[in-house]
């Protein structure tokens, strides 16, 4: 079972260098941004170990440890305190609240972990690692909006995916959604009556099942005090109204961190296949950009020494096609890669116009690009 350490501070800094200090280890790292909402997630969660700061607004690490021994529940649990005061009356006291360590702020991460160690035990992830998500996983969206509008926008503007929006117009009806049936992304409307949203956000980080769940805003363009509050709390992000849907598939891919790469990148018969989509946009340029020396490197390393740019789906050739492709060949030519064009005929005039890119040289199909480049001497690709 995972050990559960929940951290209380005000600081979201130094929650998010707690959560990433055991980000490889076996545990769930539960969150509070005071004594109050702390007291409740560990008298619901019963964690092993708790991180509590000296110093909060709210209630105080001494309050909130006082409260705690006064629990029978959680009297026993490990306290270790996290304060920025080093002086000698500060640390006295902290030791004779019955802490069990403390830290001076700001600490490295290797002496949170080693404090953490000598009270429960932590064990490094299996090493078996799961497939990664994939951008056409069945991916589960929940919209919290009591604006049926931008509901079936958002579920209109993702349908070409296979991801799985459902929604709800109250906190409290999410929170159960969520708990209940799971889910892998939250997109929440910042204008929801009573602070409806940052409630949620703070419930959800409460449960370790939900606690790495993003969570973005939805608010209009001309909320820059939603935006910033969003950015304070902790919020994955914010999407703006009007929603740009395709804009909303990459803030949610890269959030969850979804595998993208089959898109453009296939591997077989010792070449690397780079495919363009039709709908060639600033998106898929980033991705394989981001992807392209990597991929190249791989294939080179797995013995092959080709690369098929497949423009078989590209309908012109635009200049940030032409610019992309330049800084394939470029990459090639620094690994001895051999490369030739999949397009059609309309494509391979167009591009016989640019000085760049007159004399590529074009196929068909792919079965004529693996051909060509099986050949050695006598087929010269342009380098």
């Amino acid at each position: 079972m995972s050990i559960k350490i929940l951290t209380v501070d005000d600081s979201k800094t130094i929650r998010q260098i707690i959560a990433k200090a055991f980000r490889l280890y076996d545990c769930n790292v539960l969150e509070a941004a005071n004594g109050v909402v702390g007291l409740a997630v560990a008298s619901r969660d019963k964690p092993d170990v708790i991180l509590l700061d000296y110093t909060m607004p709210v209630m105080d690490g001494f309050e909130v440890l006082a409260r705690l021994r006064g629990d029978p529940d959680l009297k026993g649990t490990p306290v270790i305190m996290l304060t920025a005061e080093a002086g000698r009356e500060t640390v006295v006291r902290i030791a004779k609240l019955g802490v069990r360590d403390y830290l001076i702020k700001p600490f490295k991460e290797e002496l949170l972990i080693e404090r953490v160690r000598r009270v429960v035990p932590l064990k490094l992830k299996t090493e078996t690692v799961e497939r990664p998500k994939r951008f056409d996983d069945p991916i589960k969206v929940l919209v919290v909006d009591d604006k049926p509008a931008i509901v079936d926008l958002i579920r209109a503007g993702l349908a070409s995916t296979a991801w799985q929006v459902t929604s709800a117009d109250q906190p409290g009806q999410a929170l159960d959604h969520c708990m209940e049936k799971g889910v892998d992304v939250v997109l929440v409307s910042l204008s929801l009556p009573k602070d409806g949203a940052y409630m949620l956000f703070q419930n959800l980080r409460g449960f370790s099942n939900t606690a790495s769940v993003p969570v973005f805003g939805l608010c209009v363009k001309t909320a820059t005090a939603d935006q910033a509050r969003a950015q304070q709390v902790g919020l994955a992000g914010f999407v703006t109204k009007p929603i740009d849907c395709d804009e909303l598939k990459v803030k949610i891919a890269r959030a969850l961190r979804l595998e993208t790469t089959y898109k453009y990148f296939n591997q077989a018969d010792g070449a690397l296949r780079l495919i363009f989509p039709k709908a060639f946009a600033s998106a898929d340029a980033q991705e394989i950009s981001a992807h392209l020396n990597e991929q190249l490197t791989a294939i080179v390393e797995a013995g092959g020494d080709k690369l098929i740019v497949d423009l078989s789906e590209v309908e012109k050739a635009t200049l940030p096609v032409i610019e992309l492709v330049l800084v394939a060949i470029e990459a090639t030519s620094h690994l001895a890669i051999r490369h030739v064009f999949i397009g059609s005929e309309t494509l391979k005039r167009e591009c016989q116009g640019y000085e760049e890119s007159q004399s590529w040289v074009f196929v068909a199909n792919y079965a004529e690009a693996l051909t060509l480049l099986q050949k050695k001497p006598e087929i010269q690709v342009i380098e």
